[in-house]
């Protein structure tokens, strides 16, 4: 008769975040406080920094490509020239946060609170916002391609001189007074009328098959 000598199961538990290492590659600062710091240009590829605290800090031209930052807290951080390709944003709170020109394609903003943050000449092909805060947010010259803004709060953002190719989501979306002037959205999926009758559009706003311009934009001049 052969016998088998079941050996214990070892569990080996998993690494604390180390709060007082140095930016690199894969570093976990998750739940770190990390507020009001100079970290621009360096490389957090792939590093768990979810739920850290980086309010008021500089992240600018960082590598943040396929990081983990959801449920971060980064009002008022800036990200100015980052790489953020497919990187997870979801949740974060980032009011009047600035991702001017960042490269973000394929990167997920779900569920965030992204009031007032400032996404001008941003690279955002593929990004989900779904059932983002965008209130007043800023996406001029941003490139749009295939971004998904369902569900999402769009009230006076402004996507003016947004570049796309193709689709955009809108199903579902709060677009009061949000800023469309010369865009062609003949593709646009989702857009309902009653949501092109809140926006800000003009003479040159292309509208989906089946919709129509309203009798009178209801824009204001704020």
């Amino acid at each position: 008769m052969t016998f088998v000598l079941a050996l214990p199961v070892v569990t080996v538990p998993a690494l604390a975040a180390d709060c007082s290492n140095t930016p690199a590659p894969g570093l976990d600062w998750s739940e770190c406080s990390k507020g009001n710091l100079m970290l621009g240009g360096n490389d957090f590829q792939g590093a768990n920094l979810s739920g850290a605290d980086l309010s008021s800090t500089d992240l600018s031209n960082t590598n943040m490509s396929g990081a983990n930052l959801e449920k971060a807290n980064l009002v008022r951080a800036w990200f100015t020239g980052a790489k953020a390709q497919k990187a997870n944003f979801a949740r974060i709170e980032a009011y009047r946060s600035g991702f001017s020109n960042v490269s973000a394609d394929g990167a997920t903003f779900a569920n965030a609170e992204l009031q007032r943050a400032n996404f001008s000449g941003a690279k955002l092909t593929g990004v989900d916002f779904q059932k983002a805060e965008l209130g007043r947010a800023n996406f001029q010259k941003a490139v749009l391609t295939g971004t998904r803004f369902t569900l999402a709060n769009l009230s006076r953002a402004d996507l003016t001189g947004s570049i796309f190719d193709g689709p955009i989501a809108f199903d579902g979306a709060f677009m009061y007074l949000t800023k469309i002037q010369g865009l062609d959205l003949s593709a646009a999926k989702g857009l309902q009328q009653a949501q092109v009758d809140l926006t800000c559009g003009d003479a040159s706003t292309k509208l989906p098959s089946g919709l129509s311009v309203p009798s009178s934009w209801p824009c204001d001049a704020d």
